[in-house]
């Protein structure tokens, strides 16, 4: 079977010692030529060195980008000064070794925070990834960006169209931290389609929008989370319209429900529906309220069907709403995949349903939680994990 590429870049994974036991640590991707970018970024008013570079770098609405390094093991965030001569240090070095320009590349790092970037192992790390470079290296890129991962994130889709085929890919970490408007997480997605540079950020942020800020782990929001989106033109096919935005979503949702199937210590992966409100961003309120509840998620990992906790988050999200008119359904398994629904909760009281019944159905590894709000059309949903005691146990000990 051969491994995804996408033509226009080359890749390598390499380590560089910022893990212990060489481990994998540092990811170089590399355009054939400069390549048209967007990204988006965490909203956390604490950013991490590397996001501020890029986003001094993509402000310029011509950037075009050679290069980008990601290295895992160390956030580089809250480092002053130093933090951003190293992400600059960084830059310059792969500028060097590819003849490009410094502000050709751009930076992303993620671990622990407050620590000083190791930067001359970064150094290092890229003269060793420089003759690694291949087409399809993407695997080992994916594993050298993993901190509490369990496993790589890749999704490669092909994509065909009457103007002629593509293809899109994807990288993603992230296990923890992980809530709306991303988190602990950072994403590559490059493309050999020839997308303009507007069309590719309406894209993306469309993409993001149902995706990324779509998950939660434990509701935490960190300082380096970064989206990015490369695209090489080297199919020669034209894109950016609805088409490549659908094909774009699919890939950036794939890579965020596996970042909520790898959450740290989740057993189950929750598809969270809330339907009949208001309007869409009603919606979504109300299921980020459920999907971020510890009540909620520790229900799940126990099993016990509390349909409580779900109507408490859904009244204390902010949606101003009828308790009277809420109707409640648990199902095993998610989306297309999702099995026969059983109604715990009609007008707001439970109906005469089977215990038992629900608590087998929670031991599903998959559930859809289904709310209805009996107000409007509109609906929205979001993806969670339940929380156990394995995410105490990985986050006391992160650090020692």
């Amino acid at each position: 079977m051969s491994l995804p590429q996408v033509p226009g870049f080359r890749v390598a994974g390499v380590s560089c010692g910022l893990k212990p036991e060489e481990a994998l640590d540092l990811a170089f991707v590399v355009g054939d030529q400069p390549c048209v970018a967007a990204g988006l970024f965490t909203t956390n008013r604490v950013k991490a060195a590397p996001v501020l570079y890029d986003q001094q770098v993509l402000a310029d609405p011509t950037a075009r980008v050679r290069a980008v390094v990601i290295n895992a093991g160390n956030a580089n965030a809250c480092t002053g000064e130093r933090g951003l001569a190293d992400v600059h240090r960084t830059a310059e070095e792969a500028a060097t070794l590819l003849g490009c320009e410094p502000q050709q590349v751009l930076v992303l790092s993620t671990g622990v925070i407050g620590v000083p970037l190791p930067v001359e192992k970064i150094v290092h790390g890229l003269q060793t990834a420089l003759p690694a470079l291949r087409p399809d290296g993407w695997e080992e890129a994916a594993r050298a960006i993993m901190t509490t991962d369990t496993r790589p994130k890749l999704v490669y889709r092909p994509v065909t169209t009457p103007e002629g085929p593509y293809t899109i890919l994807g990288i993603a970490k992230g296990a923890g931290m992980i809530a709306p408007h991303m988190a602990t997480m950072l994403a590559l997605l490059v493309t050999d389609a020839a997308v303009p540079a507007p069309r590719l950020r309406q894209a993306l942020t469309h993409a993001t929008a149902a995706s990324f800020n779509r998950i939660v782990v434990d509701g935490d929001m960190s300082t380096n989370d970064t989206v990015l989106l490369l695209s090489s033109g080297a199919s020669g096919v034209r894109a950016g319209g609805a088409a490549f935005t659908e094909a774009l979503t699919q890939v950036a949702q794939e890579l965020a429900q596996a970042i909520v199937r790898d959450g740290e210590g989740a057993t189950k992966f929750i598809e969270v529906r809330v339907t009949g409100a208001r309007t869409p961003a009603e919606a979504e309120q109300i299921a980020q309220a459920i999907a971020r509840s510890p009540l909620v998620k520790t229900a799940f990992y126990g099993g016990d069907p509390n349909w409580g906790r779900i109507l408490a988050a859904a009244g204390y999200s902010g949606v101003a709403l009828d308790p009277n008119r809420l109707a409640l359904w648990f199902a095993p398994g998610t989306g297309a995949d999702a099995g026969p629904a059983l109604q715990l909760v009609a007008g707001g009281r439970p109906t005469d349903y089977d215990e038992e019944q629900a608590i087998a159905l929670l031991a599903h590894d998959e559930v859809t939680v289904r709310l209805d709000l009996g107000m409007g059309e509109a609906e929205s949903v979001v993806w969670t994990c339940d929380l156990s005691h394995d995410y105490v146990t990985i986050n006391a000990h992160y650090r020692t």
